[in-house]
């Protein structure tokens, strides 16, 4: 063995032990081995199959633990580091040279070769920068975007040793790095290992080949979990003991990008991690597009239908209110009758006036309605005949397209004057003809036609009511049509939402006086249109909770294929692992691809329901999507994704690295 030095060693084992449980008993691979491995050797461990070289080697490149003994690495106790210290030891300090390569199917020789730089925190241009120097320095500047499939078994090699040297870690873990490879090939890697050995790195070389050992300055004989003899074979190759070629002396010169400090590293190592997830994830679904949109199958029902549910909602919603509100902002409307009868009392004109000077009532408008005939020439047509003030048109938002409204003078002088609606218009002019100033009869009494209003298409009972109107001044109606006294209903607009029930109960106070008795009643249309909207935010809850079990049964198929691509891609886990992946890293790159599923179903959900909403009509109501309801949806899709998938994410960053490693 080579004598201690004022140095710490690379590597110093004192009487490591491995034991595997089996059953009721305990498997011994390794008993009680000791070594001691200067910074700067070469060092080869030689034994056959089953001696525990590979088990030594997991141990010293930290990817399994001891059962017993200490273990130091540059002078730190391994057994003291934290689960992530040894994964970020794991990728900085060791460049592993696999014997079948484990590359990643699905990524270029490039993005193989930038995969310790992203959880080292590497930057990203500085990272590439490195890898591509590593792979055009090994002859692959022509093969920087080939995947594996599409890389000899040469090409394949030297990729992983680019990979293993992209950290510039000072140990070279190399197991059996020759066996996949011909003569020719195995000579230029051996050549390469010594290129690094010159530059001081410290190389383990793990084989059963003696004559690759003795390549070696120093040799380790296994035998049945022992060391069987150590020895000195020759001596360190130095950098002149072989000529290089300009491109190798470019590729042996090469130094590792330096490392950001602490924080700025771990927002780097973050970002990596996320991009890396990302492009991952966008290519595992592109690998199986049939199976992909039969994951997100769920999700797309489930937000589509959410979607679906809230919009119909909220667009029986508007239309309520529109009703409501068209029929007078903060309005209450009285009513002769008690609250359990409509009939048996009366209002009058002086109940109208009795609570015309009220603070915060804008207008007071009294209305009585009659069906009435109503003849032009030859055509006859029968609707309601309401007979009101001249504040009707502007207090119920309606718009007159031709002509004028009624006025005053009309009121005060009883003025044969008549407003129509739409639809009276349109039956008694069918040809498009200007009424104004052209004559009809209501009940065989002449008025003269002063204007038209325009479409407000209010339906109730089939029938567009607010269109299906005529309007006469109030006296000229009790004069001359109606003959009653008693209103309908009187109509007060309250000047904010805020003063309604303040103006309600002085309404009640003073017809109380007047009547001594409450034979009228009062609906107060903006509580009204709250108990409506709140009932039927309950109706629109219950609707949308339906609609999420459907996305909860998504979620779950999403979980189910994600623990199977744990499973199917457990050696992938391995080898980020061994590329300095923690445990965190793991569990990002598997939440990520959930999350990602989710979303994209989310967005194929949010397209599917906005195209169904616009064509559902219920009750009269076309359904309404607003931007609120895509975002609920698109979060919840998002949150399905975190739901669903952080067990499997969670299993896979839970997975010892040597079993995920030895995975087949």
């Amino acid at each position: 063995m080579i004598k201690p030095s004022g140095i710490a060693p690379a590597v110093l084992m004192e009487g490591i032990e491995k034991r595997y449980p089996a059953g009721d008993r305990e498997i011994r691979v390794l008993h009680g081995v000791s070594l001691r491995i200067e910074v700067g050797e070469f060092v080869a461990i030689v034994g056959p199959s089953g001696s525990g070289k590979t088990t030594l080697m997991n141990i010293l490149g930290l990817m399994d633990s001891p059962s017993g003994g200490r273990y130091e690495l540059n002078g730190r106790d391994v057994a003291r580091l934290p689960p992530d210290v040894r994964a970020e030891t794991r990728g900085s300090v060791f460049g592993f040279i696999f014997q079948r390569y484990n590359l990643l199917s699905n990524q270029t020789a490039l993005e193989n070769v930038e995969l310790p730089g992203i959880y080292l925190g590497m930057p990203a241009l500085k990272r590439r920068e490195r890898a591509v120097m590593l792979l055009k320095g090994l002859g692959l500047g022509h093969r920087l975007g080939n995947r594996p499939n599409q890389l000899s078994g040469g090409e394949q090699q030297r990729v992983a040793v680019s990979r293993a040297l992209l950290n510039g870690g000072g140990i070279i873990l190399a197991d059996e790095p020759t066996g996949a490879l011909d003569t020719a090939r195995g000579r230029e890697l051996m050549d390469r290992i010594h290129a690094l050995h010159a530059e001081g790195r410290t190389v383990i070389l793990i084989t059963h080949d003696p004559s690759l050992a003795a390549e070696a300055g120093r040799v380790i004989r296994m035998v049945d979990g022992r060391i069987l003899s150590d020895e000195i074979v020759g001596r360190k190759r130095s950098a002149d003991s072989s000529p290089s070629t300009p491109e190798e002396e470019k590729w042996q010169g090469s130094l590792p990008a330096p490392l950001p400090p602490s924080r700025e590293k771990n927002r780097l190592i973050l970002l990596g991690d996320v991009m890396a997830a990302l492009r991952t994830a966008l290519r595992a679904l592109r690998a199986n597009l049939f199976r992909s949109f039969l994951t997100m199958l769920g999700i797309i029902v489930g937000v589509a239908s959410v979607l679906v549910m809230l919009g119909i909602g909220e667009g029986v919603k508007q239309s309520l209110k529109l009703s409501i509100s068209g029929r007078g902002a903060n309005m209450l409307v009285i009513q002769p009758g008690s609250k359990t009868a409509v009939s048996g009392g009366m209002l009058t004109l002086g109940d109208a006036d009795a609570i015309r000077d009220m603070s915060h009532a804008l207008r007071i408008i009294p209305d009585v309605y009659a069906m009435q005939i109503l003849r032009y020439r030859d055509r006859v047509y029968a609707c309601v005949v309401c007979a009101t003030s001249k504040d009707y048109p502007e207090a119920m938002a309606r718009t007159i397209v031709r002509g004028s409204s009624i006025t005053r003078e009309d009121d005060d002088r009883r003025a044969p004057a008549v407003l129509l609606g739409m639809k009276p218009y349109l039956e008694l002019f069918p040809t498009g003809d200007d009424p104004v100033g052209r004559h009809i009869l209501i009940n065989n009494a002449p008025f003269l036609v002063v204007g038209v209003f325009a479409v407000k298409g209010s339906k109730m009972d089939g029938r567009d009511r607010e269109d299906d109107l005529a309007i006469i001044p109030i006296k000229t109606g009790e004069a001359r049509i109606l003959r009653n006294q008693s209103l309908t209903e009187i109509r007060v607009e309250v000047d904010d939402f805020k003063n309604v029930d303040l103006v309600q109960d002085e309404i009640r106070r003073r017809l109380m006086i007047l009547h001594q008795v409450e034979d009228f009643h009062i609906y107060n249309q903006a509580a009204q249109l709250e108990a409506a909207k709140h009932e039927l935010d309950l109706l629109q809850f219950l609707l949308a909770s339906a609609a999420l079990v459907t996305l909860v049964v998504g979620g779950a198929g999403v979980m189910n294929i994600m623990l199977v691509n744990v499973v199917e891609r457990t050696r992938e886990i391995g080898v980020r692992m061994a590329c300095g992946a923690r445990a965190r890293d793991i569990q990002l790159q598997f939440l990520t691809e959930a999350v990602v599923i989710c979303l994209i179903g989310g967005l194929l959900g949010v397209a599917l329901g906005v195209g169904v909403a616009h064509r559902i009509t219920v009750w009269d109501s076309k359904a309404v999507v607003t931007i609120l309801p895509v975002l609920l949806s698109l979060g919840a899709a998002f949150a399905t994704g975190i739901l669903f998938g952080f067990w499997p994410a969670r299993k896979a960053s839970l997975l010892d690295p040597v079993v995920a490693l030895s995975s087949e």
